[in-house]
């Protein structure tokens, strides 16, 4: 088997700098913001203190109304009602991304997110879109 040699004049140098990963074309300031906002919110998902919560509005297995089967249930911490797994999410008391100023900066990002259980709380889809639509409000208010 022969190796095949490369010569320098075959290698060739980019002449366009990329800041940002891309297959095909640089990335935007705002597609590489979103890239790793979900990366780091899929990594939340496993996040210890998210269970703990959890685990502390754990109701208790009852039968689901919409099923008809049994299935755990969580207590809503504004509402106070009793939901199946599929209708709850685990929320931040002070929101990742600040209402009034927007994105700070990922030190702060991170550390918003990733906070201690005492800043988690349980609530209904409900109570949680609610809840997000008066931040975005909020947020989209205090820009104008």
């Amino acid at each position: 088997m022969r190796k095949k040699r490369i010569s320098k004049a075959t290698v060739k140098k980019s002449t366009k700098s990329t800041t940002k990963p891309s297959a095909s074309k640089e990335w935007t300031e705002g597609r590489f913001r979103a890239f790793i906002t979900s990366t780091l919110r899929g990594g939340f998902r496993k996040y210890p203190p998210k269970y703990e919560v959890l685990k502390a509005a754990l109701w208790g297995k009852k039968l689901n109304s919409k099923t008809g089967r049994q299935c755990v249930h969580y207590t809503c911490a504004s509402c106070k009602g009793e939901y199946p797994a599929k209708e709850v999410n685990v929320d931040h008391i002070d929101p990742v991304v600040c209402p009034e100023n927007g994105f700070i900066d990922w030190d702060t990002f991170i550390g918003r997110l990733f906070c201690p259980k005492e800043n988690l709380q349980v609530l209904c889809s409900k109570c949680h879109t609610k809840k997000t639509k008066e931040e975005r409000e909020t947020r989209n208010g205090s820009k104008k």
